[in-house]
């Protein structure tokens, strides 16, 4: 059936809405659009005005049916508002320089175990830093299909390992797989890194000859590829990507993830951050950024927040993948939920590339907007898993934050996982929220060690001593920050 005719009065209208909906600036538009009519994106109010142009008769002729009844006024949509859904954590996946498993790593926390040593993987004899949490020993073995492991990063190769633990630990088995519906389930695991050894090695075959250069070095290179390689693997459509922003990376990514829950976008999520940098480009960068310990005759002592003696962080490597599922999916599978994520906020600090602002504007903003976000008070908050590296400057200005925001609580206690498994980059936050999870769970808290001889501006009182501790959290708060000024906050409670 061909189109109506449109009359100039019908005309007139469809004129008017457009103006209404693109701007009285977009004149030459709005001109292009009586001349061939319009759409239904521009009588419906679409965002972007472009996307009201013409596309066919058929289309064209629904618009004009619509303008034929002025009686009817001018119809309006709103975005449906999606009632916020809750959020839990089902499932924990990590590979780390303590273990790769949830329990086996936490346990090593409690016991106040290090993961620092002398690095292995090759010869950095002559650098000035030669220690590192490493990963001595791993396995993708039932994780990662051969062909693809001889090829993969080791980044890729961490996440993927992490992330199938994380399903299995969920009980999501392949019956249950199978059952899911693939377009809501979705990826979003980060680096900060990326796939360094995969990009360094086709810098030096390409000394010779591009021929020599791994055919999958621009894909296996790059942050995005460990969640969709894996996504690919499972076969989830939903929403996938990388998040990149530096040591903060796996709290964007987690509190992201939560947020297409939240939103009614999907149903389940893998979400987390890897790394591999303990290479020789890796650490080499990292000794002329000045950021190292060279605590190397004493490695398990050398990553020490807080303390007097500090002078650096500790390169790490590994992945922390959680799943995050949204509460009445998770309960119809018969779940066994670990706990409630709550919320969580980014800043940026505006200030330098890698120092904190030394008022710590961000960091305090970072929190009060997660704490806002997540419907709780600064009363609530007991328990933080604080960012805390090991650095000169970094260490005091979260302490001071933290101590601005929560000074006034007198049950609060804060440690620093770094203390035990050194700084895992863009996987720092995925493993330290496994770690709050888990102190959630258990019902103790890890100590800090190597914490000797305390910053004097440092209230000790708020620090977990040099022992686990029994500890009944309320809400857990978990910080990551990372260069470029970037701020995390996430928070986690036990479900009720």
């Amino acid at each position: 059936m061909a189109a109506p005719v449109a009359p100039p009065l019908c005309t007139w209208l469809v004129a008017a809405c457009l103006s209404a909906a693109c701007g009285a600036g977009d004149k030459e538009k709005q001109r292009r659009h009586r001349g061939a009519g319009v759409g239904v994106g521009g009588l419906f109010g679409s965002r972007h005005c472009p996307g009201s142009r013409r596309r066919g008769g058929a289309r064209s002729g629904m618009s004009m049916a619509v303008a034929l009844h002025p009686e009817r006024g001018v119809v309006e949509t709103k975005k449906t508002d999606v009632k916020q859904r809750r959020v839990v954590v089902t499932g924990m996946g990590v590979v780390t320089p303590l273990g790769h498993d949830p329990d086996e790593f936490y346990n090593n926390l409690l016991q106040g175990i290090s993961g620092i040593s002398e690095i292995e993987a090759f010869d950095c004899s002559s650098y000035p830093t030669r220690i590192a949490g490493e990963i001595k020993s791993f396995s993708t073995d039932g994780w990662v299909a051969p062909k693809l492991a001889k090829r993969m990063d080791k980044f890729m190769l961490y996440l993927i390992t992490a992330g199938k633990k994380a399903l299995e630990n969920a009980g999501i088995t392949e019956e249950i797989m199978n059952e899911l519906e693939k377009s809501r389930c979705g990826v979003l695991i980060g680096s900060a890194m990326g796939g360094m050894k995969v990009f360094s090695d086709a810098i030096e075959a390409l000394r010779v000859s591009y021929k020599k250069m791994n055919p999958f070095c621009v894909p296996f290179a790059t942050t995005n590829m460990g969640s969709a390689i894996l996504a690919m693997d499972l076969g989830w459509m939903g929403p996938n990507y990388s998040i990149s922003t530096a040591c903060a990376t796996s709290n964007f990514c987690i509190l992201n993830a939560a947020n297409h829950i939240r939103k009614g976008e999907a149903d389940l999520m893998l979400c987390g951050g890897s790394d591999a940098p303990i290479i020789p480009i890796g650490l080499g960068g990292f000794v002329a950024c000045r950021a190292l310990s060279q605590r190397n005759n004493d490695p398990t002592k050398a990553s020490r927040p807080w303390d007097v003696d500090r002078d650096g962080f500790v390169m790490g490597e590994g992945s922390g993948v959680l799943v995050l599922e949204e509460l009445e999916h998770a309960k119809q599978r018969g779940a066994e939920i670990y706990a409630e994520f709550l919320g969580g906020s980014f800043t940026c600090d505006a200030y330098h590339m890698t120092e904190p602002h030394p008022e710590g504007r961000g960091v305090i903003l970072c929190i009060e907007n997660a704490l806002a976000d997540s419907g709780v008070t600064k009363e609530d908050i007991n328990y933080i898993n604080a960012h805390a590296t090991s650095t000169q400057m970094g260490d005091l200005k979260e302490f001071e934050a933290l101590t601005r925001c929560f000074g006034q609580n007198p049950q609060l206690r804060v440690n620093s996982t770094k203390s035990m498994t050194g700084h895992l980059l863009g996987a720092a936050g995925g493993i330290e929220a496994v770690a709050a999870i888990q102190a959630i769970r258990t019902g103790w808290v890890h100590p800090n060690i190597n914490l000797d001889n305390p910053e004097k501006n440092v209230d000790v009182s708020l620090l977990v001593g040099p022992q686990k501790e029994r500890f009944d959290v309320k809400v857990a708060l978990s910080n990551s920050f990372g260069f470029g000024g970037h701020n995390s906050s996430i928070l986690f409670a036990p479900f009720k």
